[in-house]
């Protein structure tokens, strides 16, 4: 029989897990990946939006990003706020499209982004393991109510441990590809 509980954690555990997934799709790898422009905003006609929905992003060679604008007239802003955000690349405008050039990764920025993978990959663990802790009390109040026997309380926390341990589990395999990504380049 599902449990409400053990429903509700697995169900956010895995948005923990999506998360993570899409912040390591934040650090880049010294590969280009369309991913590193999503949070970049663009100013156009007044209004803040997302440079996906104002110009077109490709990857015509393993280290370059072309992004190519629906509207001309928006390529100044889009290279702005590319030169605004924490990206530390610089584009190269040539009229119609903007090309950026992803730098080939030093063994020390490696190791760098390796560390930040690991405690991004710790952070994602913490969520998981607040989220096994409120569900472990939302079962001992069960029990404590008379919801639920002592035995049945027994399993239920042995099944959010199991949930937890998966969690953490896929975590661990994100990190790791994600790890011999930067460190294989």
């Amino acid at each position: 029989m599902a449990n409400p509980i053990i429903d509700d954690a697995k169900t956010r555990m895995k948005k923990s897990q999506e998360a993570f997934q899409r912040e390591l799709g934040n650090i880049r790898a010294g590969k280009a990946n369309a991913s590193i422009l999503s949070r970049v905003n663009v100013e156009y006609y007044g209004a803040q939006v997302p440079i996906n929905q104002v110009a077109s992003i490709s990857i015509p060679e393993p280290r370059v990003l072309m992004i190519s604008p629906f509207d001309e007239s928006a390529l100044d802003d889009i290279e702005r706020a590319i030169n605004m955000s924490d990206l530390g690349l610089t584009p190269a405008n040539d009229g119609s499209v903007i090309r950026l050039v992803i730098p080939q990764l030093t063994t020390e920025s490696r190791i760098e982004l390796a560390k930040k993978v690991g405690k991004e990959a710790e952070n994602a663990k913490v969520a998981v393991r607040n989220i096994r802790r409120e569900a472990m009390d939302n079962a001992k109040k069960q029990q404590k109510n008379g919801d639920i026997s002592d035995d049945e309380l027994h399993t239920l926390e042995n099944d959010i441990q199991k949930v937890t341990d998966d969690a953490v589990k896929g975590i661990d395999e994100i990190s790791a590809v994600k790890e011999k990504e930067i460190t294989e380049g």
